[in-house]
């Protein structure tokens, strides 16, 4: 199993994440971790990144994905996966990688930026965020999981609907 972990920059991603591999027991790796050097560098002076900054990251993340899956491990990986395009680099068929949609409101998410440091992506770059991001499709089968609650909360959210879908699908 191998979940991809979805959201506007500030939804709380890396936060669930680990929150998440620690209760299944599952492999963490933080995607913004897998971006090179002049993505960081471009989001850290403001500017939002485009199409031809994105397919060498998201090729990272599928390729860890892909790792994970050849290895036999479970795991557990941020990635924003804002358009159905960049969703299909990293889940696309691969039917062992389900993908959990941290959902919230743009105040809700502006206000948690608001309170991290230390974060190379501004707060001045969620309006990029909420106008690329195109919500999964029902064809896509996500895990959607609103983030209005406590972490600890949304975590536990998050681990019965990741249950329960993985449930569904066995007993197909």
């Amino acid at each position: 199993m191998i979940i991809a972990v979805m959201g506007v920059s500030g939804a709380g991603k890396t936060t669930i994440a680990k929150a998440l591999a620690e209760r299944f027991g599952a492999v963490f790796q933080e995607g913004d971790d897998l971006h090179p050097p002049e993505n960081v560098a471009k989001m850290k002076s403001g500017v939002p990144l485009n199409d031809a900054d994105r397919w060498p990251w998201l090729q990272r993340v599928a390729a860890w994905v892909d790792a994970q899956r050849e290895a036999g491990r479970a795991g557990i990986v941020t990635c924003s996966l804002l358009k159905r395009a960049y969703r299909q680099i990293v889940i696309g068929e691969r039917a062992d990688v389900w993908l959990l949609y941290l959902h919230g409101e743009k105040s809700l998410i502006a206000e948690h930026m608001s309170h991290r440091h230390g974060h190379f992506m501004p707060p001045g770059l969620l309006d990029s965020q909420f106008e690329a991001l195109e919500e999964p499709a029902p064809a896509e089968h996500a895990i959607v999981v609103e983030i209005s609650d406590s972490i600890e909360q949304v975590v536990d959210q998050a681990t019965q609907a990741i249950k329960r879908a993985i449930s569904a699908k066995a007993a197909l």
